[in-house]
């Protein structure tokens, strides 16, 4: 696993960083209150080998991870599972590939990992599910170990739920080794209107959801949201030391265009640049954290997107853009604001277009709803607008309540 390792080691991005865990209490996404976690209270679900690998003893396995499914000590999950005598027959990987450097959306191939020998088996891109059901033939048990970043459009999640519906269906059982969720200190944004419900969007949540992938398993099978309206033989071993309080700081960067944390909490508010044709700093040092647009008037920021590892064609390509660097921002004032539109709605006046030229279908896709175009283009405050998804949030975090494995 030397490649897996280098890579992992290549993208590490908070090196002061990894021995601490910061914590703060919200209520809300609004006034956090700080206390401090120490590093060695917290232990991830892999970690805790005793309470996973008797159960996987004597059975054919597949591993759905990819290069975030690093332990501390530095090994792979991958490694810890074959240095134990499980039977690994493959690896599933997601959106990025296994080794994590895959643009957004790109097709990515299947192959052998050649350190181990063991065939990697890709689930993002044409003709997945076949080579999933093909793959799950030959297994007893599917292992989940992948760091999510609690956003319903990260499809990490959309991956899972499809191992865990085939798993469901087949009577195999299904193992999540669970991480924190870094953006698991607040919930926002309207639920998913299940009428938009697409590749980026595949449960009825709202856009930052509160859930580790292992609450989120959970969840998705005690509300029958498996497609196939079926339980799945769930396992799930949760992290220690960790509450949804705690401030967990990735170790490596979670996919080619969240390089740090400034990102991954700008990420709630930035994606929906996604769907118009400002960049949002694709092709650029600052990924998630700037945005722009050639067009944009009275800006004393620039930048030129270029194509680059992980954005081989960012919009507006090798366009000077004019526009707004947020990568100064305090992360707790970013987190205090939840999910703020005021950055969409600045950019959308700014360039004076028609709202059906400025916002693409997808957008609805990633804010969950059909009716926030209208509202920005009326000319309604990032404020207001938030406060039509408040009761949304209410209901769900009842709703999840009986799901949760991690003190709020």
């Amino acid at each position: 696993m030397t490649k897996i390792l280098s890579l992992a080691v290549a993208m590490l991005f908070c090196l002061s960083a990894c021995g601490k865990q910061k914590a703060a209490h919200m209520d809300a996404p609004h006034a956090p209150v700080h206390t401090d976690a120490p590093a060695d209270t917290l232990v991830l679900g892999a970690e805790r080998t005793g309470e996973y690998l008797p159960a996987l003893e004597g059975k054919r396995v597949a591993l759905y991870s990819n290069h975030t499914g690093i332990l501390p000590s530095g090994k792979h999950t991958l490694d810890v599972l074959i240095d134990s005598g499980v039977n690994v027959k493959c690896v599933f990987s997601p959106e990025h590939g296994f080794r994590g450097t895959a643009d957004a959306g790109e097709q990515v191939s299947s192959g052998v990992d050649e350190q181990t020998g063991v065939e990697v088996v890709s689930l993002y891109g044409r003709g997945h599910d076949k080579a999933m059901e093909a793959a799950l033939d030959s297994v007893d048990a599917v292992v989940v170990d992948i760091q999510d970043v609690g956003l319903r459009y990260y499809t990490y999640y959309c991956t899972m739920l499809e191992l865990m519906d085939a798993c469901a269906r087949r009577g195999l059982d299904f193992v999540v080794l669970d991480r924190p969720n870094p953006n698991g200190m607040y919930v926002d944004g309207p639920v998913l209107d299940m009428k938009y419900e697409s590749g980026v969007g595949r449960l009825p949540i709202p856009v930052v959801h509160g859930l580790t992938l292992g609450e989120m398993a959970l969840m998705a099978n005690g509300e029958g949201w498996l497609k196939s309206g079926k339980q799945a033989n769930l396992k799930v071993v949760p992290v220690t030391g960790y509450t949804h309080a705690t401030r967990y700081r990735l170790p490596v960067a979670p996919s080619p265009n969240l390089p740090n944390m400034k990102s991954i909490y700008l990420y709630p508010s930035l994606c929906y640049f996604e769907a118009t044709p400002v960049s949002l700093g694709r092709g650029t040092d600052k990924p998630f954290q700037i945005y722009g647009h050639p067009g944009m008037k009275g800006r004393d920021f620039e930048f030129t997107p270029r194509s680059v590892a992980g954005a081989k064609n960012p919009p507006q390509l090798n366009a000077l853009c004019h526009g707004v660097d947020l990568s100064g921002l305090d992360d707790e004032e970013i987190i205090a604001k939840g999910i703020n539109l005021e950055y969409v709605i600045d950019a959308y006046r700014d360039l004076g277009m028609p709202k059906d030229e400025f916002f693409r279908s997808f957008f609805e896709k990633l804010i969950g709803r059909g009716d926030i175009r209208d509202m920005i283009a009326n000319g309604k405050s990032a404020d207001e607008i938030k406060a039509t998804w408040s009761d949304d949030v209410k209901r769900f975090k009842r709703q999840r309540a009986k799901y949760l494995l991690y003190a709020e």
